[in-house]
């Protein structure tokens, strides 16, 4: 509990704060310590920009439920932003730089100070030019500051009653079409209603379905592929091809986060 309590007292010198909320147990936790604190001060709040799947949406209306904290929607189109849409390996960069300008103006409406997100230190290790746009931003990271880990926030989460702590890792929708291949709201809703089929069909949590130029590749955690087995396979890509995928693979080497952060042309 010292390590929650920690993250709690973090905000304790801070009148008001936005939380920038998705739908993961990483910003999850960081509401909640906020809450704690500070009650009605603390403001969640989700960015709905089209690559956002309805899913985590719904997860994230959940979680500020569970909680009690006020939460809030920003509502604009990702696919407007041009920088995004093309799709270079700044992605992550421009998405976030977009999001803190947004957060930024939304804190000044409220005359909130502090602007938090759910970064940990796991985090900081892998390549997030996002991290770096929203250090830019001015946005601070009380995860990183308490010295909290994935492992060590899912515990937490778990202690404190969050449905969300076993939650697998996702990501925006965007990070399904490899870098150098354009965004389109067409790419953005097959994958989705890809992966919602496969989840359905596999009843795995854990899936990634990549756009690859047209051709759908199923990424599950290497020990459940086997369930592609017998005549599976079969009725997932029939339904994935009627969404407008050419083609239909099963990735064997499994699921790893950023596999295909490389560019296409």
């Amino acid at each position: 509990m010292t390590k929650l309590q920690n993250l709690i007292d973090w905000f304790g010198d801070k009148n008001k704060v936005i939380i920038a909320l998705s739908g993961g147990v990483d910003s999850a936790l960081v509401a909640y310590a906020a809450f704690q604190k500070l009650g009605d001060s603390a403001i969640a709040v989700t960015a709905d920009y089209n690559t956002l799947s309805k899913e985590e949406l719904e997860t994230a209306k959940q979680v500020c439920s569970e909680i009690g904290i006020k939460q809030v929607l920003l509502d604009y189109d990702e696919l407007q932003n041009e920088e995004f849409v093309k799709n270079d390996s700044n992605r992550c960069f421009h998405c976030r730089m977009e999001l803190g300008d947004h957060l930024i103006a939304l804190a000044k409406k409220h005359n909130v100070e502090f602007i938090v997100d759910g970064t940990h230190l796991d985090d900081l290790g892998d390549y997030r030019p996002g991290i770096e746009a929203l250090k830019r931003n001015g946005i601070r990271s009380p995860l990183v500051e308490t010295d909290f880990t994935k492992n060590e926030i899912r515990k937490t989460a778990n202690l404190v009653g969050l449905s969300v702590y076993d939650k697998p890792s996702n990501s925006c929708l965007a990070s399904r079409i490899p870098w150098g291949q354009r965004i389109t709201a067409e790419k953005l809703t097959r994958i989705e209603l890809g992966e919602t089929i496969v989840k359905q069909i596999t009843k795995l949590k854990q899936v990634r379905v990549r756009d690859l130029n047209g051709i759908a590749k199923i990424e599950v955690d290497k020990d459940k592929i086997s369930v592609f087995e017998d005549n599976l396979f079969n009725e997932v890509a029939t339904k994935l091809k009627i969404l407008g995928f050419l083609s239909v693979e099963v990735d064997f080497d499994g699921y790893r986060p950023g596999k295909i952060n490389v560019i296409v042309d």
